[in-house]
């Protein structure tokens, strides 16, 4: 089962709700250890003091808060533990918004919030509550040694909890979003938002695949087979010369995939035509 990474009371005016939070998501990818080729063993780091000139336990370490090159200070976990906010153990809402202002720029990890035994009337009626009225709410928790700005919202008749960053941690790049004066004819407009139209389609996470990954491990089995490596092929791609002529060629080559997907989908609505009127008997 999921591990808890967060404990403590999510508290609304005076409705205090005791909560758990777990990772909603995490990222799957393949690990590589290093290896010493000539033996192929894995090999071992080692903490080494420079100072002492010597290799030093984990036990012996504490935290450390770099001043400059010569000063260091140090912290331990005890005096971290003294410090820390009321927002390490109740998450208090600050404020409802909508969900819409809030740029997805912002979001960074997600987690599910459940309620504990005791909470679970007041957690209903606050998720509820939130889905009727349509707002999401932000409101602060620490957690590994640090203050974060969260964003709960509902989904799927719980509530899910979003940590934020805040406003400085968004950087700028020096000419993104400004307007261009290239000029676009109503043509170009009107190919593209057919292009766009002819993509569309409901966002469905499960169509999508991390292909480098799956190309790492089928590299590994190859090894293991002991087969050679193929070389994936690279698309050649450059600079669009003639906007109308790509765009028209986009269309046309959409448009020779969209037959066979209705095709298909014709298909499976006559098969299970029959059935469903079956059903109906």
């Amino acid at each position: 089962m999921a591990s808890t990474v967060w404990k403590g009371y999510l508290t609304f005016g005076l409705i205090s709700i005791p909560i758990k939070l777990y990772a909603a998501a995490r990222s799957e990818r393949v690990s590589f250890h290093m290896v010493h080729e000539p033996c192929n063993t894995r090999v071992k780091q080692q903490l080494y003091c420079p100072t002492c000139r010597r290799v030093v336990e984990r036990s012996e370490l504490v935290k450390g808060y770099e001043l400059d090159k010569n000063r260091i200070v140090t912290v331990k976990d005890e005096e971290l533990k003294k410090i820390a906010p009321p927002s390490s153990d109740t998450m208090e809402i600050l404020q409802f918004v909508k969900l819409a202002e809030v740029d997805p720029i912002y979001f960074d990890t997600s987690y599910f919030a459940l309620p504990e035994e005791p909470g679970r009337k007041a957690y209903q009626l606050l998720v509820e509550t939130m889905e009727k009225a349509g707002y999401a709410a932000l409101a602060k928790v620490a957690m590994h040694q640090r203050e974060y700005t969260v964003l709960i919202r509902p989904r799927d008749h719980g509530l899910t909890v979003h940590t934020i960053h805040y406003a400085d941690e968004v950087r700028e790049v020096p000419g993104y979003g400004e307007k261009s004066d290239v000029e676009l004819k109503p043509q170009e407009l009107q190919l593209a938002k057919q292009l766009v139209d002819a993509l569309a389609a409901p966002f469905d996470p499960k169509k999508f695949e991390d292909q480098y990954q799956k190309n790492v491990l089928q590299l590994i089995q190859a090894k293991m087979e002991g087969k050679g490596v193929k070389e994936t092929p690279a698309k050649k791609l450059a600079p669009v010369i003639n906007l109308m002529e790509a765009l028209q060629k986009s269309l046309a080559t959409t448009a020779e995939k969209k037959p066979a997907a209705k095709t298909t989908a014709a298909r499976r609505g006559a098969s299970s035509a029959p059935r469903r009127k079956a059903a109906g008997r």
